[in-house]
Parts: structure tokens; C-alpha cells; sequence
């Protein structure tokens, strides 16, 4: 498993940040942002989509966006607006958003070369 610490904020304040320790899955497509670093952001859904657990259970859960910081990197991202029991856990558009791969051999992130094809 892969943990990195990243800083979230609003995209409506993104001067405001709160530190995170995010589960990296390069398995999951988006992000989940914990519960009540939500509140304290005030991170607002705009949605909400059914996405589907590993195990194949159904779940429904609001969407939003947020701005992700890991190191000199700014990425802003749709993200999954996490309930309590939720893991919190960076996905692979967030990390390609910051520009990030993750190495699963290594198990650590490396930068994403950007190509324009």
C-alpha cells in the first residue's frame, strides 16, 4: 500500500488547505475526500453518482470538486464526497491531474510524462 500526505482545498478558496493522508489506488478513478474534511472546507456537491465497490456492491454518494497540492504540484479535480466508514484515497485522475503516475513496483509516484498525440 502507498500513502502519500497531500494539502485539499475548495476550489472557491483555494488558499484555505487542510493536510490529508490519502490511500494511493491506482485502481479507483476518483479521489474520496473524508467527511469532515469536507465540512470544514465546504466542499458543496453538485451531484450524486452510483459507483461500484470492489466486492461488486453498489453505493451512492455525492461528487465535487476539489484542488489537490503534493509538492510544487497543483491539480483541481472531481472528487467523491466520502461518509463516514469511507476510505480516504487518492484515484487516478487526481493523480494525473497533479501530473503524477504511480510506480507499482516501487510503490511510489513518479512524474507523468504529458504527451500531446
Amino acid at each position: 500500500m502507498t500513502y502519500i500526505n497531500v494539502e485539499i482545498a475548495n476550489p472557491a478558496k483555494p488558499k484555505v488547505h487542510e493536510k490529508v493522508k490519502l490511500l494511493v489506488d491506482s485502481g479507483a478513478l476518483y479521489s474520496v475526500i473524508p467527511s469532515g474534511l469536507i465540512d470544514k472546507l465546504g466542499i458543496k456537491p453538485y451531484k450524486s453518482e452510483t459507483s461500484y465497490l470492489a466486492n461488486g456492491d453498489e453505493i451512492t454518494r455525492d461528487i465535487g470538486d476539489a484542488v489537490f497540492f503534493y509538492k510544487d504540484k497543483r491539480g483541481p479535480s472531481k472528487v467523491i464526497l466520502g461518509e463516514p466508514g469511507d476510505t480516504a484515497l487518492m484515484g487516478v485522475v487526481t493523480l494525473e491531474s497533479l501530473g503524477y503516475a504511480l510506480d507499482p513496483l516501487r510503490r511510489e509516484l513518479k512524474p507523468l510524462k504529458m504527451l500531446l498525440v
